[in-house]
């Protein structure tokens, strides 16, 4: 379709500019975007609390209006789901994407308002591929269609005032009409909530169409590509989509999964991109394929603040706007969002690695969790479900650490557990499934990714000797009540050196 290609090349061109408006001259944008939330919520019930009328600069609303967590939000989101208006944004909220919970909650309802779609999400959409086809001008991406891999969550009713489910699903069920013609499988099919199912019907619907990119979480579309190739008995994904250039990525760290794409499309003219979503809003894109590092987009509607990571456990941190940051420190970044959120903690940390323009990288989050393949476990689940795991069986554990299996050609994605007991479980294959099933209990996302072990397969557990901690600790002249070992990790350095530890221990008994 070169016709359909020029003509988005001509209206991506104002969008460019306004791009590069904001890469040189992204103070003055990010207060711009700053007097346009709060002028707009002025008048809710958040913005009569806190006086938004009176505040007259940035400083005055970090004096008013503290940090938020989704605790401290929760009741303004239960109303909200009760159908209420004007509490954090003008007007109604219907719609809620579900999301892995809190320490108190399996899950969390984050408002997604009609300017966080338009202006937010699908924006950002929309973005991508303007800076795509800037960054490949000879592009055939519209000589065909895109697919994109929603989530596991259909969308429920909470009521008859407002409904949920995940993001994507979300974004599946809002998208414009136009957009339906670049996109495969039907909304019908890309909102299927089983997975089995799910994954035979969008086989049969896009294996004959000519779909040029994809669009998702990186575990879940091996698994689609991998049943493609075993429903298709291809051996690579081009004798199925010969004209794909593009896998649009986002959810979780891509490097681990790079050889696998490539092994699966084998073709130095398949593009990666990288992309920076949730449900609290769109917030960054890669715009230079020659680095990893993503753009901050900063005209979403959305006002950044930044908490160095020095500073994110005392009572009353330092807390810096765009204007302030460098790229040597780690920050927590807290989001004031026309989704409604004010000066909300999302649990991310960046590290900038330019300024003007402001590009970063995710570095971790502000507290140890498990986000290999999308499932979010945060170390409040882990400790809930180990507590479940050792109360029903008499066990007692001294010390422990996680981290994830990834998929390869001879094993399945899964996490991989190192325990020390003080007390062994009497029956370990018992203790195994109680933890396993009390982290589908307390989290929603580990429950989806486990659902008939299609993404995630059962935990792998290996009690290790007494003692293979202190070693840990003593080989790292770590020894000492401040020192700690992380509990989950997304890559498997600390698990590799307690297993190496173990069996040194086990070959010396």
């Amino acid at each position: 379709m070169p016709v359909l290609t020029s003509l988005v090349k001509w209206i991506n061109i104002k969008r460019l500019h306004q791009i590069d408006l904001f890469r040189n001259y992204p103070n003055e944008v990010q207060e711009e975007i700053f007097i346009r939330l709060i002028t707009k919520a002025a008048y809710t019930s958040w913005g009569q609390k806190y006086r938004y009328d009176k505040i007259q600069s940035v400083e005055d609303f970090q004096k008013s209006v503290p940090l938020q967590t989704y605790d401290d939000i929760k009741t303004y989101v239960n109303r909200l789901r009760a159908g209420e208006k004007n509490l954090l944004w003008p007007g109604e909220v219907k719609w809620f994407a579900k999301s892995s919970g809190t320490t108190s909650d399996k899950s969390k309802f984050i408002p997604v308002t009609r300017e966080a779609l338009e202006q937010c999400h699908f924006r950002g959409g929309k973005d991508v591929l303007a800076i795509y086809t800037d960054n490949y001008p000879n592009t055939r991406i519209f000589s065909g269609k895109g697919l994109t891999l929603g989530g596991s969550h259909q969308i429920n009713n909470f009521n008859n005032n407002s409904l949920y489910g995940d993001l994507s699903a979300i974004l599946i069920q809002n998208i414009p009409f136009w957009a339906e013609f670049l996109r495969v499988p039907e909304s019908k099919i890309a909102l299927l909530d089983q997975w089995d199912i799910k994954l035979k019907e969008v086989t049969r619907a896009t294996i004959k169409e000519n779909v040029t990119n994809l669009a998702g979480v990186p575990s879940w579309n091996l698994v689609l590509i991998n049943y493609i190739l075993e429903y298709t008995g291809k051996k690579h994904l081009l004798e199925v989509w010969p004209n794909l250039e593009l896998f649009v990525h986002g959810g979780v760290n891509f490097e681990p999964y790079r050889k696998q794409f490539e092994k699966l499309i084998p073709s130095p003219d398949m593009h990666y991109m990288d992309t920076y979503n949730a449900s609290e809003g769109f917030f960054g894109i890669q715009d230079d394929p020659s680095h990893d590092d993503m753009l901050l987009m900063l005209d979403y509607g959305i006002f950044y603040e930044f908490i160095p990571m020095q500073e994110f456990n005392k009572t009353h941190p330092d807390v810096l706007t765009i204007r302030d940051v460098n790229t040597t420190d780690n920050y927590a970044l807290v989001l004031s969002t026309n989704g409604g959120l004010w000066r909300y903690i999302i649990g991310d940390t960046i590290r900038f690695t330019s300024l003007r323009p402001h590009r970063f990288r995710i570095t971790g989050r502000t507290r140890h969790f498990l986000n290999a393949f999308g499932e979010e476990v945060i170390i409040e689940n882990a400790e809930k479900a180990l507590a479940t795991a050792c109360r029903e069986t008499g066990a007692q554990i001294s010390e422990y650490t996680a981290a994830p299996v990834y998929m390869s050609d001879t094993e399945q994605a899964r996490h991989e557990w190192c325990i020390e007991f003080e007390t062994e479980p009497a029956d370990i294959d018992t203790f195994v499934s109680l933890l396993d099933k009390s982290l589908m209990d307390v989290n929603s996302d580990y429950e989806a990714k486990r659902y008939k072990d299609i993404t995630l397969a059962p935990p792998l557990v290996h009690k290790v000797l007494k003692g293979t901690f202190y070693n840990w600790f003593n080989d790292h002249k770590k020894l000492g009540g401040q020192n700690k070992m992380p509990r989950l990790s997304n890559d498997r350095k600390y698990l590799e050196e307690i297993l190496q530890i173990h069996n040194r221990l086990q070959k010396n008994k």
